[in-house]
């Protein structure tokens, strides 16, 4: 299975995103160019790729448009997707706790380099195996809090295995993502794959920027999870803080 591979290219896609031109910070004209080159076909110029695709339904950017939902709108004129924080959601999480640490510290200064080290490392400094069980494990909180509204129906599972595969899932992956977008979501089952304090926080933080907090549905999974996760309410605000204003 090769998740580090998918995520990094989600990670990559979603920071290509968030550095484009628009004044709301999404890059249409790229995403649109990029879309069409990944699946093989077009200008981008009309509505649909070769490969059969509604490019204008995929304004996010590919996979990364998808799970994040602007087929409800929240791509251009809603919610402002967090692409930031899918980008950065290692560096950021780590922030959050430093953050949390200093506000905890009567100096004003993170913990101590024994305390950093118990925390876990972040997703962008792992390899081998740990990089790629750490990957799955973001990979699936997107997925399951992309699901937490029950508004992605059969047709559209379909297009996120297809975009996840033009990504260059192997067939392991392909089959995982297919199984992950119709298992239960299951909060608990999830917070068991936390390897340490940071991935919790990873995890959390990548939930936070695919969902929608407004709605009462995904706000009840990110709660759910964050119990799951045994954050404290200062350190889900924090990395809610974090992901806002990375945007």
């Amino acid at each position: 299975m090769n998740a580090s591979k998918i995520l990094q290219q989600l990670m990559q896609q979603a920071g290509g995103s968030q550095k484009g031109g628009s004044s709301s910070g999404v890059d249409v004209k790229g995403m649109l160019s990029g879309l069409s080159k990944q699946l093989g076909g077009g200008s981008g110029q009309g509505s649909s790729s070769s490969g059969g695709f509604d490019v204008k339904s995929l304004l996010g950017g590919g996979a990364m448009g998808m799970l994040v939902g602007s087929k409800r709108g929240r791509s251009m004129g809603g919610k402002a997707l967090k692409y930031g924080a899918i980008a950065g959601v290692g560096v950021l999480a780590w922030k959050a706790w430093q953050s949390s640490q200093a506000a905890k510290n009567s100096n004003g200064q993170p913990g101590n380099a024994q305390a950093n080290a118990a925390e876990g490392e972040r997703v962008d400094v792992l390899s081998g195996d740990v990089q790629e069980r750490r990957s799955l494990e973001l990979l699936q909180a997107m997925i399951m809090a992309a699901r937490a509204d029950g508004h992605i129906d059969e047709q559209e599972q379909a297009l996120i295995t297809e975009q996840i595969d033009a990504l260059g899932a192997d067939q392991e992956m392909h089959h995982w993502v297919e199984q992950q977008l119709k298992a239960p979501l299951d909060a608990q089952a999830l917070a068991r794959e936390a390897d340490s304090p940071q991935a919790a926080r990873e995890m959390y933080l990548i939930s936070v920027a695919v969902t929608d907090d407004q709605n009462p549905m995904e706000r009840a999974w990110l709660d759910q999870l964050a119990s799951a996760l045994n954050l404290p309410k200062e350190m889900t605000t924090e990395l809610e803080r974090q992901a806002e204003q990375a945007g």
